[in-house]
C-alpha cells in the first residue's frame, strides 16, 4: 500500500484543517487506517484509527471532541477532520495502514506509512 498525505498547513488556534490520505496498491479496504503525529523531539503518537468499514474509530483522549477520522473506501481515501485546533497540535501528521485487526496499536503495528504532512497552529 502506497499512501499520500496531503492538507497540512499554517492556521490559527480555534481553526480547522481536513487531512486527505490517498491510498493506492493493495485492497485498501482490508486495512485499519491510522492518523499519526510527531512533533519535534516527541515520539510518534496515534491520533485516531478507523477500522476497514469504518465501524469503529479510536481518537486519543487530546483530540476527543474535535478530530473526526473517516475513509471512503470507494475512494480508496481516508480523512481527518480537524477542529478547534490547538497550538499543542502543531505537528507533522502521518497516515498509516495494517493489516493486523487493532483499533489502538502503536506506529509499531502499523506497516504502511505515508511522507507526513505539516501542521502549524499559530497563537
Amino acid at each position: 500500500v502506497q499512501l499520500q498525505a496531503s492538507g497540512g498547513g499554517l492556521v490559527q488556534a480555534g481553526g480547522s484543517l481536513r487531512l486527505s490520505c490517498a491510498a493506492s496498491g493493495r485492497t485498501f479496504r482490508n486495512y485499519v487506517m491510522g492518523w499519526f503525529r510527531q512533533a519535534p523531539g516527541k515520539e510518534r503518537d496515534l491520533v485516531a484509527s478507523i477500522t476497514w468499514r469504518g465501524g469503529t474509530t479510536y481518537n486519543a483522549d487530546s483530540v476527543k471532541g474535535r478530530f473526526t477520522i473517516s475513509r471512503d473506501n470507494t475512494k480508496n481515501m481516508v480523512y481527518l477532520q480537524m477542529s478547534s485546533l490547538k497550538l499543542e497540535d502543531t505537528a507533522v501528521y502521518y497516515c498509516a495502514a495494517t493489516g493486523r485487526v487493532l483499533v489502538r496499536g502503536s506506529s509499531d503495528d502499523y506497516d504502511y506509512w505515508g511522507q507526513g504532512t505539516q501542521v502549524t497552529v499559530s497563537s
